[in-house]
């Protein structure tokens, strides 16, 4: 029985406006912020969506879900594409459109001859990896994260990385400015904004960002109302610094992980995860908030500090998450619990005690977690019972638990008894969840 009869009912409804017989079918469904239509706005446009709600007008054979920092890609059972959301940079992949039709969901164009097998997105940019390892990339950014060449910052539609041509890619995970590619043979490759060795040592030395070194400075951490002025003039300053940004303007090898077979990838927005054969974690880029979780503040890749042994990994804005297999668990072999580092202003590590110090999440013990993910101040967690755990800001309905307060540890959202939930991930401030019935 549903628990949710409205929530049942929705779903019916947007199924019979589609004119799919029901039957087996998949739906996606939304909760969050939609002030940049990234919900799909079945609430209405720009309102946020505070409990999970169907996105209509999609297909029924939705196969997987990516949410970028504002917008949301999904990908359908025959390689189709589809995206909604914020379109201010040309993220969605449909040219200039009004801003009213930003929330509908439509088909990415230029991908007619593709069969996408994956789909990934920052704030600024979206991608997509096809059957063949091809990557395709769209929107817009200064930063290099296109990864088209030199000064290239802007494609209106999908565009093949012919840098990449050479490759069988299998994942792309992008940051706020830089981008990370991993192929089915376990290479490393890195492009785009290139400061704090967020992406290794590209280049012939590292450099520190300017916003980072000044904002952050330990002599700017209590300021007096009459050293405003010249904090703000040192940001200035800073952002001035940044119209020289070192950029890689193509994908390169990452020659600093020769040797390495690299199994899995995630960019925060700022900083990078990197999970190679055997369980080692690396970590490279900003450490602001602890989120690279080792206290060697030497910029580039070096070991995350923990003692457990990851297996699936997921970056936000400021922290990190880690699914790590443990030992025998009340005669249970097997079994698996989270790692989260990081900032922890609104309890998106899901526990207390030093954030920059990589810890279990004890409201978790005994739930075997099977995917994570992480947004700008909250995560998700999909067990292997199928049931989806929430936590950290509740800001704008981004937990969906019909309100705003933030929660402080894992919380199980009752909300999809009676559905099989599929996938679930989190943008900056939204989430999208994929599930059949």
């Amino acid at each position: 029985m549903w628990r949710s009869r409205s929530l049942r009912e929705e779903l019916l409804k947007a199924k019979a406006v589609s004119g799919v017989q029901l039957k087996w079918m998949s739906t996606v469904m939304c909760f969050g912020d939609g002030s940049q239509g990234a919900v799909g706005s079945p609430v209405g446009v720009g309102l946020d969506a505070y409990e999970p709600t169907p996105v209509p007008a999609l297909p029924s054979d939705i196969v997987s879900v990516h949410a970028g920092h504002y917008h949301s890609l999904a990908l359908s059972s025959h390689g189709h594409l589809w995206a909604w959301g914020r379109n201010n940079e040309a993220q969605l992949g449909r040219g200039p459109s009004s801003r009213e039709s930003w929330h509908e969901p439509q088909r990415v164009k230029g991908l007619e001859n593709v069969n996408v097998r994956g789909a990934f997105a920052s704030g600024v940019v979206s991608g997509a990896v096809g059957d063949d390892g091809s990557v395709w990339v769209w929107g817009k950014s200064l930063r290099g994260q296109l990864g088209l060449g030199k000064h290239v910052t802007q494609a209106i539609l999908p565009t093949k990385l012919q840098s990449l041509s050479a490759q069988n890619v299998a994942k792309v995970s992008f940051g706020w400015g830089h981008a990370l590619a991993r192929t089915v043979d376990g290479k490393l490759f890195a492009w785009g904004y290139s400061a704090d060795g967020r992406i290794g040592k590209m280049g012939n030395q590292f450099q520190i960002s300017p916003l980072e070194s000044q904002s952050h400075s330990p002599n700017n951490s209590q300021l007096s109302s009459s050293d405003l002025e010249a904090a703000e003039n040192q940001v200035l300053q800073g952002m001035e610094q940044e119209n020289n940004m070192p950029i890689i303007w193509e994908p390169r090898l990452v020659e600093e992980l020769h040797g390495l077979h690299v199994l899995d990838i995630a960019c925060g927005l700022d900083h990078s995860l990197i999970l190679c054969r055997d369980g080692l974690l690396l970590s490279c880029g900003s450490n602001v908030y602890g989120q690279l979780g080792r206290t060697k503040t030497d910029m580039g890749f070096f070991p995350v500090e923990m003692s457990f042994s990851p297996i699936f990994i997921a970056a936000g804005l400021g922290h990190s998450l880690a699914i790590c297999q443990l030992g025998e668990s009340n005669g249970i072999v097997g079994t698996t619990n989270i790692a989260s580092w990081g900032w922890n202003l609104s309890s998106q590590l899901g526990r207390g005690g030093d954030g920059k110090i990589p810890s279990l999440i004890d409201a978790l013990d005994g739930e075997n977690p099977v995917s994570i993910s992480a947004g700008r101040a909250h995560s998700l967690a999909l067990t292997s019972k199928g049931e989806l755990w929430v936590w950290g800001s509740g800001k704008s309905g981004r937990l969906g638990l019909a309100s705003s307060v933030d929660q402080m540890e894992p919380f199980s959202l009752d909300s999809f008894e009676g559905f099989q939930i599929l996938q679930a991930v989190s943008g900056f401030d939204h989430n999208l969840v994929l599930v059949a019935g």
